[in-house]
């Protein structure tokens, strides 16, 4: 597949919450990879604009309103100046970065609303709700809290379990209770406007076919796996008394469901960027429409809003929606309330203008297809020994160089552009493969290709030394530093979208332009004057990880869920020949769904590499099928079968246990399927 050529694109990302300030899994999720992308399009001549927002209404932020005692519109104006001001000291650029309390916002969903109820599209229906007697008002899934009937989890929200990831309705729960008051609520009726998603299932399952080789597996399957499911009318209105009123005559104390408003906050604010052209962006089948999200929002994206979009009729659709899974943090998941995160204003605070450092690493870690993990240990690891020993090295080596053997400039000897045909191919190579993996969403492997040019260079470098040759071969010691040369300005131009930071030193240190297009060569002539020599990137000490670890410890509020307790004894030892007959291979799961009747069952289809299998595994009160698919595992697959339910069974998942929770157990980073685990 290639990226096909529209006249225009339009790059969203996910509408952040105005309840908190930004962590880095949020960043890495979602706004990262977008920033990279939108400036890759950019930076080749492409029309595009990049929009988001503060998503302001919904239970998280009324919840905390009342937490804290105050206004829903204090927290969400506190909140939306913190995100807005951390995303520009990160150098997120948007075009715009607009909220969904601004009456534009309003009168667009209220618009899309009506569209949608003058079709005679929503189902109006009368439902059992909980209601709070003590609060005297309709409790909203957030407002409910109560037992997973799944995981058995007693902090589940009515909407969902966020352990294991199951999606609820309030009426699922088991002893549910109020959040507002504790009390337990009672059964009540009340009206609300319901999208029937039942009637867009075949209209939404052709949409999501032509989408099969082009989204990402976890993408991809997650959607299958609701559809085989089967869709249901899902409520567009909330009893509630802060959000956009419900444009309807008999709608008094209702607001649209946020999850309903915020996407079309993407289009108020295209409206809001774009008065008198945002139609283009948003009806005409020649632009481009992508979303960048987190995993947890790939049903509203790829589903929800397409089923919104379709009903209105007169919208594109989403040509790809490059949704990332999570980013744990130290071992344990990203956690919110339990403030085990590290926030970016924090980080931008205790690492001032290394914005770079985190850029790398956190691209270099992304969780592009499966969850990934950031430590503060890999974090210096990666500075030191990759951005400062290999990429600011090389960098600032020929700059010195060039001081010490030239004054600082290209000698007027020098022959005209590249000499060594070797440097050439690598150069072309790293412009062609930033621009493949960056088009396809791989930024791992773009930014991997940017790494293997600056090695090539030190390689390059090392082989030659000119150091030593420079007064017996004068002229071949100024091919190999002109080239080298070369080597530093196209590493800058490559990284533009990935090390922005890094590569405006590199322009200023080499006195070059970075504005021509991607692919543009960059012309050095003799007698081209430097700047002076700097250092890209310092290194990591010991003593700033250890602080960060420490402040992760003093701020965390409850005791870490991967501490040790009920560890079993080691089994008896075998012998090594035992050992070897144990045949462990990675498989990615393609498809996953419970095993009717089972509680712990789910049957699961996984690719080998070199065939695909069924196997059952007893994971179904750990995870529910939608956000394990796409996932790489490690499998025992010379495991006798076996009829389970009736299933023939080819294999076992391996699985690591910890106070009862299930964990797979897989690569850090994505490899081949089949590959041999030794």
């Amino acid at each position: 597949m290639t990226i096909k050529n529209p006249s225009r694109y339009l790059v969203t990302a996910a509408l952040p919450y105005a309840n908190g300030p930004l962590h880095i899994g949020h960043i890495a999720g979602c706004y990262l990879p977008a920033d990279i992308f939108v400036r890759f399009l950019k930076s080749i001549g492409k029309d595009v604009k990049f929009v988001c927002g503060s998503d302001e209404h919904g239970m998280a932020i009324t919840m905390k309103a009342k937490k804290e005692g105050k206004t829903p519109s204090q927290i969400v104006d506190h909140f939306h100046a913190i995100m807005q001001q951390g995303f520009k000291d990160f150098g997120i650029h948007f075009d715009i970065y607009s909220r969904t309390s601004k009456p534009i916002h309003h009168q667009t969903a209220q618009d899309f609303f009506t569209n949608l109820y003058q079709k005679g599209i929503f189902k109006e229906q009368v439902t059992d709700q909980y209601y709070d007697e003590q609060a005297n008002q309709f409790l909203a899934d957030r407002y409910i809290k109560g037992t997973c009937p799944h995981c058995q989890n007693t902090e589940a929200y009515g909407d969902q379990c966020e352990k294991c990831g199951s999606t609820l309705n309030p009426t699922d729960l088991i002893n549910p209770v109020s959040v507002l008051s504790g009390a337990k609520p009672i059964v009540k009726q009340t009206k609300n406007w319901f999208l029937p998603l039942e009637e867009f299932q075949e209209r939404l399952e052709k949409f999501l076919d032509t989408k099969r080789t082009s989204w990402k597996p976890n993408v991809y399957g997650q959607c299958k796996s609701w559809l085989n499911q089967g869709l249901q009318a899902r409520a567009m209105t909330r009893d509630l008394d802060w959000g956009i009123k419900v444009p309807v005559a008999d709608a008094e104390g209702k607001v649209l469901y946020v999850w309903f408003d915020a996407p079309i906050g993407y289009i108020s604010a295209t409206k809001e960027l774009l008065p008198d052209t945002w139609e283009k962006y948003w009806k005409d089948p020649d632009t481009e429409l992508v979303h960048f999200i987190g995993k947890d929002n790939i049903v509203f994206h790829c589903l929800i809003f397409p089923a919104m979009l379709m009903a209105h009729g007169e919208y594109i659709l989403p040509d790809n929606v490059p949704a990332n899974e999570f980013l744990n943090l130290e071992g344990n998941k990203i956690s919110t309330s339990r403030n085990w995160a590290v926030w970016l204003h924090s980080y931008l605070e205790d690492f001032e203008d290394k914005q770079d450092e985190l850029r790398y690493v956190l691209t270099s870690i992304a969780p592009e297809t499966s969850d990934s993990e950031f430590t503060w240990a890999d974090f210096q690891a990666r500075v030191n020994n990759e951005l400062v020993a290999v990429l600011g090295n090389f960098v600032n080596r020929i700059a010195v160089l060039f001081q010490k053997y030239y004054g600082g400039e290209l000698p007027a000897s020098a022959l005209p552009g590249i000499q060594f045909a070797e440097v050439q191919k690598e150069i072309d190579e790293a412009y062609y493969n930033v621009k493949e993996n960056t088009e396809h969403y791989r930024f791992r492997q773009g930014l991997h290709a940017i790494m293997d040019l600056a090695r090539f260079g030190n390689k390059f470098l090392t082989v030659h030394e000119p150091w030593k040759k420079v007064k017996e071969n004068p002229e071949e010691v100024l091919k190999v530093l002109s080239d080298c040369l070369h080597i530093c300005v196209h590493l800058g131009k490559v990284m533009q979208s990935y090390l922005p930071y890094t590569s405006k030193k590199i322009e200023h240190m080499f006195q070059v332009s970075f504005m021509q297009d991607f692919g543009q060569e960059i012309e050095l002539m003799p007698g081209h004057k430097l700047g002076e020599p700097l250092l890209l990137f310092k290194k990591i000490e010991d003593s700033e990880v250890e602080a960060q670890i420490q402040k992760l410890k003093d701020s965390v509020q409850e005791k870490s869920v991967s501490s040790p307790k009920n560890i079993t004894e080691p089994k008896q030892e075998i012998e090594f020949t035992d050992f070897e007959k144990l045949d462990l291979r990675v498989a990615t799961i393609l498809e996953a769904q419970r095993v009717p009747k089972t509680d712990k069952l789910m049957q699961l289809e996984v690719d080998l590499g070199f065939e695909k299998r069924t196997v059952v595994s007893g994971i179904a009160a750990h995870y529910s099928p939608e956000e394990i698919i796409g996932q790489q595992v490690m499998m025992v697959v010379n495991l006798a079968p076996r009829k389970i339910k009736g299933i023939e069974s080819k294999g076992m998942i391996l699985m690591a246990e910890s106070e009862g929770k299930l964990c797979f157990m897989k690569p850090h980073t994505l490899v081949q399927n089949g590959a041999e685990i030794r």
